[in-house]
């Protein structure tokens, strides 16, 4: 009797473990093979035949389409330059410019994938309608309170990710620098 509960124990033990584990890899975006450049991260892969079992898992728990690697890649920034946490009541700036591609596309996401409420239904910016200085770079205010230039609103949320997906662009695999590709800069300023 002594042997069966030890066994029932350590069985449950096991499992918890093991469930507690799949859920945090699942949730937690381990997936392998990230490019990381400043703020932004993506994963090239995900939208291949040679994607790693945590990704695919992730995906087919969120429903989420990837980019086929074909058409482009996407990168995600949740914090800042410094590793400063992006929060919906402090302004962020994005400056810079994009790697080379033939359309891009930056959007606020809260961190269930999901866009960010805001009372003016703006939810990003695309290549073509964005205003740049005359050297071509751009500036992007992220804050909950209307900025003149281009902005995007936060509504406020503790925390959100901002996703800029490039379309027919040469940024991929073998992608390792900013040297490779020039991602914009994000900075963190004055909390409300």
């Amino acid at each position: 009797m002594r042997l069966l509960i030890g066994f029932l124990f350590t069985f449950a033990v096991a499992a918890a473990f093991g469930l507690g584990l799949t859920q945090f890899a699942l949730t937690r975006g381990t997936a392998f093979g990230a490019i990381t450049i400043g703020a932004w991260t993506a994963w090239p892969k995900t939208g291949t035949a040679d994607i790693d079992p945590y990704a695919r898992a992730a995906i087919a728990r969120s429903g989420e389409l990837p980019i086929g690697s074909g058409d482009g890649v996407a990168f995600f920034a949740s914090s800042d330059d410094t590793g400063r946490p992006l929060d919906g009541r402090c302004a962020v700036t994005i400056t810079g410019t994009t790697p080379a591609a033939r359309f891009w596309t930056m959007t606020l996401y809260d961190l269930d994938g999901r866009l960010v409420p805001n009372a003016a239904d703006r939810y990003g910016f695309t290549s073509q309608e964005i205003a740049r200085r005359a050297d071509g770079s751009f500036e992007i205010a992220l804050a909950p309170r209307a900025r003149p230039g281009n902005w995007l609103p936060t509504g406020g949320i503790d925390r959100y990710v901002v996703v800029l997906r490039l379309y027919d662009t040469p940024v991929g695999v073998a992608t390792r620098t900013a040297k490779d590709a020039p991602m914009p800069a994000v900075a963190s300023g004055a909390c409300t």
